[in-house]
């Protein structure tokens, strides 16, 4: 039996807070509602929680890296005023057209790996959860679990394809649920 625990990898925008588009704003950021409880969940059943996010905004220019840090600062605060603390954020500035191919931008595994590298955690056993496919896609190419929690700006061909591949979930809550109450995708 393995004595690494598992994670929730969870994407950032979409997933977690409202999709701002290039965010660099620490003011706009939002909670989305009702994802205190599946994240007090996953810590209380033994998971880390882990945010892998994309952001292509730092190589087109539209944000600093000092943005991102100060919108992930804001996140923390959120999530600390509901009980809850992140284990790590991870992030891929990088952008395939201008800054070239890179390891890091799911559905590359780079973070991923370097999250189970740093924090001790044993991605077969982990959760990918997103609103787009490339973060459920690692799971597929770790051994997770992937589970695609759609947003308005999920592409319909991404969900079929999570359907194929991973699971579809309405909620964060009911993803968690699947996972942690043992209930059919």
């Amino acid at each position: 039996m393995s004595t690494l625990r598992p994670a929730a990898f969870l994407d950032r925008d979409g997933t977690l807070i409202h999709d701002a588009h290039y965010l660099r704003d620490p003011a706009l950021v939002r909670l989305l509602p009702d994802i205190a409880a599946p994240l007090h969940r996953l810590r209380d059943a033994g998971y880390a929680l882990v945010v892998i996010t994309n952001q292509s905004g730092i190589a087109r220019g539209l944000l600093t890296e000092q943005d991102y840090l100060a919108v992930r600062d804001r996140l923390d605060a959120l999530l600390a005023a509901e009980g809850i603390t992140l284990d790590a954020s991870y992030h891929c500035p990088h952008e395939p057209e201008r800054s070239g191919p890179c390891e890091c931008r799911k559905p590359g595994t780079l973070l991923h790996r370097n999250a189970a590298r740093d924090l001790g955690l044993d991605v077969t056993r982990s959760l990918f959860i997103g609103d787009r496919f490339r973060d459920v896609a690692p799971a597929l190419a770790l051994g997770g679990r992937g589970i695609l929690v759609p947003s308005l700006d999920t592409p319909s061909d991404e969900m079929t394809r999570a359907e194929h591949g991973a699971a579809v979930a309405a909620t964060l809550a009911d993803a968690v649920a699947m996972v942690l109450d043992h209930q059919a995708p």
